[in-house]
């Protein structure tokens, strides 16, 4: 109770204030903001993959703009060199208004990417957009099997069903490239996993069977418990280090970050950034209201 409420206060908050809370976690407004943002993690020996805020999109013409945004946003991490990649949303290139024009823009952005030799991860949404987004990424694997990715949520029931699914795209010149996560979307009971240990426990059968078949992963998670478990299959695996890698959200757990880095293993953090920094943060805490406790803790602990 107490997190919806905190959650559902917020949004009516002046923009300064919940800034305080949203600064932490979102590079800044600008490309600027985000490129210098990216450096600093460079110059740690993390990697970054950059996200442009905005989402859930009512009209082309957004899509189109967002899409012009992407593409400046390869040249520019291109031309100043920085190691990383990109994360883009469907929804936010109308996924869900018009799936043929979503593919359209997608593609001109990770064709752009592939000319730099680059790559564009899919981002998983909620639900309603799982089968839009796996008909998406086969479309796009087809032609740049080498230059784009996608993310999995280990929470929805359906997940270890699609990973066999895309198995057959795997070749060892090609691999299958994932970001494996929990999930963030609030789903029915009916689709998803509820109980925390359970959702560990299909994430780590997960990751398993993706490593043992040769995929490369991003292991996305703060979870210690799950990072410590990572080690284990790497380990089993018998993986080189850059067959694999860690990714955490700018701005959470530096300190656990820190740890797998003086481990020895590769780690990339997701960088959001943009104007819809504000939209991003009230929708996150509505989506997930779980997320208020984290922020006020994370004020006062950023271990």
């Amino acid at each position: 109770m107490f997190n919806k409420l905190i959650a559902s206060v917020l949004p009516f908050f002046p923009k300064k204030f919940i800034w305080t809370f949203s600064k932490r976690y979102i590079a800044g407004e600008s490309l600027d903001d985000a490129l210098s943002a990216s450096k600093e993690l460079n110059k740690k020996g993390i990697m970054v993959t950059l996200d442009v805020l905005g989402e859930f999109i009512e009209d082309l013409r957004e899509a189109e703009r967002n899409k012009e945004e992407y593409l400046e946003v390869i040249e520019r991490l291109t031309q100043e060199k920085i190691d990383g990649n990109f994360s883009v949303k469907p929804s936010s290139f109308g996924l869900l208004l018009d799936e043929e024009a979503c593919y359209g823009y997608i593609r001109e952005i990770v064709r752009k990417a592939a000319g730099y030799g680059n790559f564009v991860r899919i981002d998983m949404e909620d639900s309603s957009c799982v089968d839009r987004e796996l008909t998406l990424f086969r479309r796009l694997h087809k032609e740049f099997p080498k230059n784009v990715g996608l993310v999995l949520q280990a929470y929805l029931k359906r997940t270890m069903d699609d990973i066999r699914a895309l198995a057959p795209l795997h070749t060892p010149e090609t691999p299958l490239n994932f970001r494996l996560c929990k999930g963030i979307y609030v789903e029915p009971a009916r689709i998803a996993y509820k109980d925390h240990d359970e959702i560990n426990r299909h994430y780590l059968e997960d990751l398993d069977y993706m490593l043992d078949h040769g995929f490369y992963v991003g292991i996305a998670t703060h979870d210690p418990f799950l990072i410590d478990e990572s080690y284990k299959l790497i380990q089993k695996h018998d993986l080189k280090r850059e067959e694999y890698e860690f990714q955490m959200l700018f701005g959470v757990t530096p300190e656990r970050r820190a740890s797998v880095l003086r481990n020895g293993h590769r780690m990339r953090v997701y960088v959001p950034f943009g104007k819809d920094w504000f939209g991003y943060s009230t929708r996150r805490l509505k989506e997930n209201p779980q997320i208020a406790s984290y922020i006020i803790k994370a004020l006062f602990n950023r271990k």
